[in-house]
This record gives structure tokens, sequence and C-alpha cells, in this order.
């Protein structure tokens, strides 16, 4: 072995030493895209949600996505990837034209909403990078309301 040689893996053990701790990091979601419709119609505005599904062994952080005239990406905007396994996704979408102002004076920024349909779930087994298209069926917008505790999504 040569000085050169030495000199050369001096100069790339940085580089080696960068990439080996690199190695094996990322929190492990998966990306999930595709198109929310309801009744057959692109949904306006909304979220979708990828929540690992706890009743099937599943546990991790739940994954979700912004959805805009009816696509979704989990890994856009402030989306986050879904846990890889059983998941159930829920779906909200909302009539961007039906959004109430605040009342005149009113300064605390809130406005409301109106939804489309009450939260829509179903059942999904991530296995990988994947697209997926999501038709929430016309009828969930006449699904009874269930009120059960206040369950607070990121």
């Amino acid at each position: 072995m040569t000085p050169a040689f030495f000199s050369r893996l001096v100069r790339l053990l940085p580089l080696v030493m960068i990439l080996g701790f690199g190695a094996g990091c990322g929190d492990g979601s998966t990306r999930i895209s595709g198109k929310a419709t309801f009744g057959g119609k692109p949904i306006p505005s909304g979220k979708i949600y990828f929540i690992p599904d706890g009743a099937k062994g599943n546990k991790g952080a739940t994954g979700y996505a912004d959805i805009v005239d009816g696509v979704y990406d989990t890994s856009a905007g402030s989306g986050r990837g879904a846990t890889r396994g059983a998941v159930v996704v829920a779906i909200e979408g909302n009539d961007p034209a039906a959004t109430n102002k605040p009342a005149k004076g009113d300064t605390s920024g809130e406005t409301t909403v109106k939804s489309l349909f009450p939260r829509y779930e179903t059942a999904l087994d991530v296995t990988g990078t994947m697209t997926k298209d999501f038709d929430v069926p016309a009828e969930a917008a006449k699904a009874k309301v269930e009120k059960g505790p206040a369950i607070i999504i990121p």
C-alpha cells in the first residue's frame, strides 16, 4: 500500500461516513397518490387520512394529504406518507364555494366550511408506493352522523 492510496482513502473517508450514517434513515412512510371523487365528480377540497388499523395490529403515524380538485398526494405540500400495512382511509370533502366569511367585527380569523358528506371511511392494505383512486358514493351525503368521542388528527 502506497502513500497515494492512503491519501485517497483519507479524502474518501468523510463521504463514506456520511453515506453510511444516512443508511436506514427515514420515517418508514410510503407515498400514496390518486384521485378522490364524490359520486363520480372530483372532490374540490378536503383531506384524506391513512390511519394505521390498530385492530389489525398495525401501528405508526397517520399519513395524510390535501385533496385539491379531486387529486391527492401524500408527498405534496404538507402531506405525510402512510404507514405500510392495514390502514383505515378517512376522507373529508368540503365545498369551497360555500365557505362562510367571518361576521363583521369577528377578528378570530375562523371561517365555516360546508362538508359535502360526513367523514367517509374504508379499508386499505398499503404494500408500498401506490396510486389509489377513491370514490365516495353519493349516498354517503345522506349517511347518519354518529356522535362519538372527538378525534384530533393533524
